[in-house]
């Protein structure tokens, strides 16, 4: 079981971990800052700094599988191409410290968060969605047009607001009872805790609420935070699918 850390601070860039295991997928820490591919986020890339100063590179950052396939507790740190000899030297308890690459992190947290305004911005369920560091795409169950331009200055406005952005957690049973706070189509939030992750963007006192939804994803603190964003293309895909691609502006 590796802890996820960038549940509970996305903004972590680095910490001490012990290797746990490598295999064939990747490298398995007891603890991590990396977050693994899901929920249409793009898994973290970075190093992994051995004790004599040594970096394994991490490509990219998977969930666990165990051998029929299933999702584990395990988050796989992905190496490098070109490794193999640094990656047949490690053993289990072996110590590390896990560095993020920062700069690809944060793009994809302004990103994602810009993703949560959209929803706000359109209001109609998503069934389907990817978040890089270099654009996000939502495909929105909807048949009427959209206008870019209308768009990218509602999300403007929504940024200059400086909403809060708050983590919290609701029960099975309240999002039972509230199943209109799932706004995708194709990504169901995972149960079996007990407590399910949600996201929400302004609604503190007199505030207006802007979104409130389950998401495992990293996101900034603050709209404000996001930058310009600008609405690049807007495409039909289906007789009854929009879908929208934000990126940052030039």
């Amino acid at each position: 079981m590796t802890d996820d850390l960038f549940r509970q601070d996305a903004y972590l860039r680095e910490c001490s971990a012990q290797l746990t295991a490598v295999t064939d997928a990747g490298i398995v820490l007891d603890r991590t800052v990396f977050y693994p591919l899901g929920g249409g986020q793009a898994g973290d890339s970075g190093v992994l700094v051995l004790a004599d100063g040594t970096e394994i590179a991490i490509a990219d950052t998977r969930k666990g599988k165990d051998a029929e396939g299933n999702a584990t507790s395990d988050i796989v740190h992905v190496p490098a191409p070109g490794q193999e000899a640094l990656l047949a030297t490690l053993t289990p308890g072996t110590a590390v410290s896990a560095r993020i690459d920062w700069e690809r992190r944060h793009r994809m947290m302004r990103l994602h968060t810009t993703s949560h305004l959209l929803c706000h911005v359109v209001p109609q369920l998503v069934n389907g969605c990817s978040i890089t560091p270099d654009y996000a795409r939502l495909d929105f169950a909807m048949t009427d047009p959209l206008d870019k331009e209308q768009l990218t200055a509602a999300i403007a406005t929504l940024v200059a607001a400086a909403h809060p952005l708050t983590v919290a957690s609701i029960s099975d049973e309240e999002l039972d009872a509230n199943p209109n706070l799932v706004k995708s189509m194709s990504v169901q939030p995972p149960r079996g805790t007990g407590r399910i992750r949600t996201i929400r963007i302004g609604g503190e006192g007199d505030a207006p609420l802007i979104d409130l939804q389950p998401c495992g994803g990293t996101h900034v603190a603050n709209t404000a935070e996001i930058g310009a964003i600008v609405v690049t293309k807007i495409e039909k895909k289906s007789a009854t699918t929009r879908r929208v691609v934000l990126g940052f502006a030039p």
